[in-house]
């Protein structure tokens, strides 16, 4: 009688090492490699080295010198960094805040009517989002002129006319302006969006329990809309924290518009010192502490958007 074959204890360990599904990782990891590829050098490489960048003085000539939180020092007692954090701000506020509500308004009209032309109106909200900024900030430097239609109109019912090219606040409203014509349409197709993913089933059960129009806003709506609303919330807050193309091109195109107080963000302050000025440590300076400012405003513009649509309703 043949005596039964014992395995050996190490026969697991003669498999081969590129098996089919270590190959098959192995291939997938291969495909997409060239974007984390790309990533580190274009993306993760620029974020540490502005870390790096930041303790030196440097002028992209010279060999770069260490000096601590020097950099820091000087952009912080700059005033105008803080003139530069101020319209960072306010013009954030003026193009931001209106364009959320009126992209939420106009998601909500799209929904509720329309119905007929819906694609089209898509179409010519979504337009201003990829149209050229330079054409648009010389349609906006025609419209806002010294002459231009808005102080024609503003003339025309016996107001007087606002230097939108010069003053203080004609600037801002000029360049917040422009920002909210060229966004408002995107985030209404985003609203939009997210208004077709709400079953109409529960309308349909507001309606019978007797619900109005604004109970079923605030109970179903935008409860369901919050997700949404956060995201266009915080993409539009780090948008505006980042506002450079607008005012640049309506008040730089001779290439001195840039550090003009009255329009300056902290995106062209960045530029001027890095490009205008070659000091490289403070430009890396700024854009370091634009990053903690800009993460800071994400987390209370997260904090103050998690409860919109908490009225005791639907939830999301």
């Amino acid at each position: 009688m043949a005596e039964p074959v014992i395995a050996s204890p190490h026969a697991e360990s003669k498999r081969p090492f590129l098996t089919e599904q270590r190959r098959s990782r192995i291939t997938a990891y291969t495909f997409i490699s060239p974007f984390f590829i790309l990533f580190s050098i274009f993306g993760l490489y620029p974020i540490f080295f502005t870390f790096y960048l930041s303790f030196f003085k440097w002028d992209a000539l010279n060999p770069m010198k260490f000096v601590g939180f020097k950099n820091y020092e000087l952009i912080t007692s700059d005033p105008t960094f803080w003139i530069s954090f101020s319209n960072t701000v306010i013009m954030g506020l003026m193009g931001t805040v209106p364009q959320v509500l009126l992209a939420l308004l106009l998601a909500v009209l799209l929904h509720s009517g329309m119905t007929r032309f819906k694609s089209a109106f898509r179409i010519l909200y979504f337009m201003p989002n990829i149209t050229s900024i330079v054409a648009v900030a010389l349609v906006f430097s025609t419209l806002f002129g010294n002459n231009g239609m808005v102080n024609w109109m503003l003339n025309s019912i016996g107001l007087d006319s606002v230097p939108f090219n010069s003053g203080w606040w004609g600037v801002k409203i000029a360049i917040s302006s422009m920002v909210m014509w060229r966004w408002t349409g995107y985030n209404a197709i985003i609203f939009l969006s997210g208004l077709q993913s709400i079953p109409s089933d529960l309308y349909e059960a507001a309606r019978i329990d007797g619900a109005n129009r604004r109970q079923q806003l605030f109970s179903i709506t935008l409860p369901l809309l919050k997700p949404f609303i956060i995201f266009v919330s915080l993409q539009s807050t780090i948008g505006a924290l980042q506002l450079f193309t607008e005012p640049y091109v309506f008040l730089g195109q001779s290439g001195t518009g840039s550090t003009r107080q009255e329009g300056i963000t902290m995106v062209t302050y960045l530029y001027s010192e890095a490009f205008r000025n070659s000091f490289f440590g403070t430009a890396a300076a700024t854009a370091v502490l634009l990053f903690i400012i800009t993460i800071i405003f994400s987390i209370i513009n997260m904090l103050l958007s998690r409860g919109t649509g908490d009225t005791g309703g639907v939830k999301a």
